[in-house]
């Protein structure tokens, strides 16, 4: 039982090139295939994230491991999504300076003598579930204003997540002395 919330995550990750492959196929409907990977990923989030705390079988693998995995998830969507010119470039490149920050920032605080790691709160998670509403909207209504609408909000939660972490590495330093 202790291994299935990093087992889960690792199954998200290969879903990955999954997404990507039926994405581009050129099976009939293959975008809709892709949405419904996408979405079976986003249930292995939300499932991993429960069983890890209901279980108490929280680690600092799968608290690295998940928001990456999530992050990469997305940045593939929203890659595939430019390139047949869904979204637009601006918006990938702001999202993928935003994650390679984040990504960068957490790896150097992992690396550290002190292995600190910021955990998702209630501002990523909430930025994260409109993402996944954008890119569903995106795929579903490509080129509708409410699905634009719904990409330009989730780029602004996923800021104003930046700045809630921004804010918690700032308390834990004051306190610990890092």
């Amino acid at each position: 039982m202790k291994y299935i919330p990093n087992i889960l995550t690792v199954i998200r990750l290969c879903l990955i090139p999954v997404f990507i492959l039926l994405f581009f196929s050129s099976i009939p409907s293959g975008q809709f295939y892709a949405l419904l990977v996408f979405i079976v990923a986003g249930i292995t989030d939300v499932l991993d994230g429960q069983i890890a705390r209901r279980y108490n079988l929280v680690s600092v693998f799968g608290t690295l491991l998940d928001p990456l995995a999530d992050k990469l998830m997305l940045l593939a969507a929203l890659i595939c999504l430019a390139l047949v010119g869904i979204v637009p470039v601006w918006a990938l490149v702001i999202v993928y300076l935003k994650e390679l920050f984040m990504i960068c920032t957490g790896a150097l605080l992992y690396f550290r003598r002190e292995k600190f790691v910021i955990p998702a709160n209630h501002f990523g998670k909430t930025a994260t579930v409109a993402f996944s509403t954008a890119v569903f909207l995106l795929i579903l209504l490509p080129n509708h204003w409410l699905s634009f609408s719904a990409l330009l909000v989730a780029i602004g939660l996923k800021f104003v997540a930046l700045g809630s972490y921004i804010v918690s590495y700032r308390r834990r330093t004051k306190k610990t002395g890092l």
